[in-house]
Parts: C-alpha cells; sequence; structure tokens
C-alpha cells in the first residue's frame, strides 16, 4: 500500500487536525492508499490470507452459518486484506489479527456513514461553516471523496472494533470512528477516522469512573 497526497483533503485534514471545541477536543484525518504492494506489503498480505485460510479450515466442521462465510470468495478476502494493510499502515505499531478484525468490519452505505457524521461532527460542521462560511463540511467532504476515489463507485466499510482491539482509542477518549472508501476499479483505498476527546480528562478532572476522590467519600457533605 503506497501513501498518496491528495489536494482535495488538506483543509479538511488541517481543520480537524486539532478542533478545540471547549470541553472536548475533535480530531479526524483523511488519508488515501494506493493498493499497490510496496515494502513488506506483499509479505504481510500473504500472511494474512495464510490466517484467514487455516480460519476457513477450521470452521468448516460447523453447520450453522458464521461470519466466516463472508471470507468464501476469494474476492472478499482480498478486500479484508486491502483493509487490513491500509489499518496497518494507519497503525504500524498495532499487531492486528485478520480472523478477529473481520469479524468488526462492517458494509456501510453513503446514507449511513452521513447519519454517523452528522449526528457526532455537528459542532465541527457549525465550527466550519463560522470559518470557512462557503458550505457545509459534509459537502466538502463528499466532494473530496468523489474526487479521489469516486464515490459512486466505491464500497463502504466501516471498522468498530471491542475496546480490547480498538486501535484509536486514546486517553479522555469520548467515541471514536474509522471509515473505508474502497474503489476496486481504481485500486485505491481511502481512510476516514475521526474521534473525540475529553479535554476534562487532560486537565486531571477525572480522577474516578464516578467523579470522585479515591480517598474521599461521597457521604462526606450529607446529614444522614
Amino acid at each position: 500500500m503506497k501513501f498518496l497526497e491528495y489536494t482535495p483533503f488538506e483543509r479538511i485534514n488541517d481543520f480537524l487536525d486539532h478542533l478545540n471545541l471547549g470541553e472536548c477536543t475533535i480530531k479526524g484525518c483523511l488519508e488515501a492508499y494506493s493498493c499497490k504492494h510496496t515494502g513488506t506489503d506483499k509479505k504481510l498480505s500473504l500472511s494474512l490470507e495464510h490466517e484467514i485460510l487455516d480460519y476457513l479450515g477450521q470452521s468448516s466442521g460447523s453447520d450453522s452459518s458464521s461470519p466466516a462465510d463472508l471470507l468464501l470468495s476469494r474476492s472478499s478476502r482480498k478486500t479484508l486484506i486491502y483493509l487490513m494493510l491500509s489499518l496497518y499502515h494507519m497503525y504500524p505499531d498495532y499487531d492486528f489479527s485478520a480472523v478477529k478484525a473481520h469479524q468488526f468490519f462492517t458494509e456501510e452505505c453513503w446514507d449511513s456513514f452521513k447519519q454517523i457524521f452528522d449526528n457526532y461532527l455537528f459542532e465541527a460542521s457549525r465550527a466550519w461553516h463560522e470559518v470557512h462560511g462557503d458550505g457545509l463540511l459534509l459537502e466538502t467532504l463528499q466532494h473530496a471523496l468523489d474526487e479521489v476515489v469516486k464515490l459512486s463507485e466505491c464500497d463502504i466499510y466501516s471498522y468498530n472494533p471491542t475496546s480490547d482491539a480498538d486501535p484509536f482509542s486514546e486517553s479522555g477518549s469520548i467515541w471514536s470512528f474509522s471509515f473505508f472508501f474502497y474503489n476496486r476499479k481504481l485500486k485505491r483505498v481511502v481512510t476516514f477516522r475521526f474521534c473525540c476527546l475529553s479535554n476534562l480528562a487532560g486537565e486531571g478532572f477525572i480522577r474516578s469512573p464516578l467523579g470522585f476522590d479515591e480517598d474521599g467519600d461521597i457521604f462526606d457533605d450529607m446529614d444522614m
């Protein structure tokens, strides 16, 4: 996978690099990759393929359908490997398991992506309009994606791992999302990850899950 630089992404990435909204900060990043293997990609893709095939072999005796059924076709396995290679390039220090990760990928559509975007990046969109005043953030993102990967030809995936398999989690993380826009014809993947971090956690306001000092008694100020 080769990282590709595209001017349409720069404006959005600069805006979402560290968007302070008071009690929280929004961070987001768009990256484009060519599906052409470079460096250690070929060796890694073969390793992922063997891992998947071993898993399918172990699951072949099961009568009931399972997530493994989605990997029976070579095309599906190839797509998963491209998505996995994108994850490795995004987070080179994290050891992903293809067998485990495929259970966290979900095929999406533009409408489902738009709903998440509108719900979670509402404040960011309002800040974008205040700063730029020339259209909506979602519209700008859509035009940029269309220019780079042609949205009408893309398969869209989200990656929603459990907490123990989440490379995106950071201290003070409130929520995070990762989307992949894959164009088979262009052999290109665009990743879009965005998260919300609590500024209060960074300032030491969050001391325990309930917000009380470890040595304090929540009943100290109550008349019993």
